[in-house]
């Protein structure tokens, strides 16, 4: 089990693969060189910000934390709104529009296919590598000479490919598109058994059972979470295994672990549950070092 507060960590730049300027607060992280790797950040947009249509081997969560999260032809992201973007589909643009700013909770997972995720600190020795074989700009990394015929490659490929030294076999398509969802249009629905708590169910997608949904402990009420996931405080103040929890407050437990939120205000809680990949084999492990 793991808790962190997410408004003591200061936001960085982030990885400047992408166009734009992106800063983020990095809230939980998994353990590198595991096909269970994880990432869970708070990102902020700035008016510059592009990344190029594209796609991943990994699956990604997003929550509109504060402002509009724009698509293109895939749609928007309302303030509020929830979108899961699987792997191996095609999504975007992304643009920010000039002078607005948007923040986002981004939740990137190794998914159904096995291929696992790359830390940052292994994403970030590939960059630098890379940098002295071409430049990255809007997204793409243009190679000064040629590999394999490929001159411009996605950024997140070419990195990708660098740091594994084999091609990126993208996993078949598990859905024609992201999936994009708006919690204002769901429901509340009491959580049998527990007195005081209802949740929002938003989906369970893949064989692996990826899971998102929303969860209200009112004032007053205690309730028990298990299961390997991840849990951020979006309202509300109370107790949580042992310590104080408030907005932005991060949980992650691992499979087996247990943990009681007890609301002295009513809660707000997103739920994202982690994939189960039992029986998949583990990625090859990766040996990097993040350059300063």
């Amino acid at each position: 089990m793991k808790i962190a507060h997410g408004d003591e960590i200061p936001f960085k730049r982030g990885l400047q693969y992408r166009g734009g300027t992106f800063y983020s607060r990095t809230l939980m992280e998994g353990e590198p060189g595991t096909i269970g790797n994880f990432s869970l950040v708070l990102g902020r947009n700035e008016g510059d910000f592009f990344s190029p249509r594209h796609r991943h081997n990994f699956e990604q969560i997003r929550y509109a934390f504060e402002g509009t999260l724009d698509f293109a032809k895939t749609g928007k992201l309302s303030e509020g709104m929830v979108g899961y973007f699987p792997e191996g589909v095609s999504y975007g643009p992304q643009t920010q529009a000039e002078g607005q700013v948007s923040t986002a909770l981004v939740l990137q997972f190794g998914g159904a296919s096995g291929s696992g995720y790359l830390s940052r600190d292994e994403v970030k020795a590939g960059m630098d590598d890379l940098a002295k074989y071409g430049e990255f700009k809007d997204g793409v990394f243009h190679r000064r000479q040629p590999a394999d015929g490929k001159v411009n490659l996605d950024a997140f490929q070419a990195i990708w490919e660098h740091v594994n030294q084999r091609p990126l076999a993208y996993p078949k398509p598990r859905y024609d598109a992201p999936v994009l969802m708006d919690p204002g249009h769901y429901d509340w629905v009491p959580v049998a058994g527990a007195d005081g708590v209802s949740e929002k169910a938003m989906g369970v997608f893949t064989e692996r059972r990826a899971e998102i949904r929303l969860l209200k402990i009112e004032a007053g009420a205690s309730f028990a979470v298990r299961g390997r996931g991840l849990y951020f405080v979006l309202s509300g103040a109370g107790t949580l295994a042992g310590e104080t929890f408030r907005r932005m407050t991060t949980l992650y437990l691992d499979t087996g672990e247990t943990a009681t939120f007890t609301a002295r205000e009513t809660a707000e809680i997103l739920h994202f549950g982690l994939p189960n990949l039992a029986g998949l084999a583990a990625p090859k492990p990766v040996a990097a070092q993040a350059a300063e």
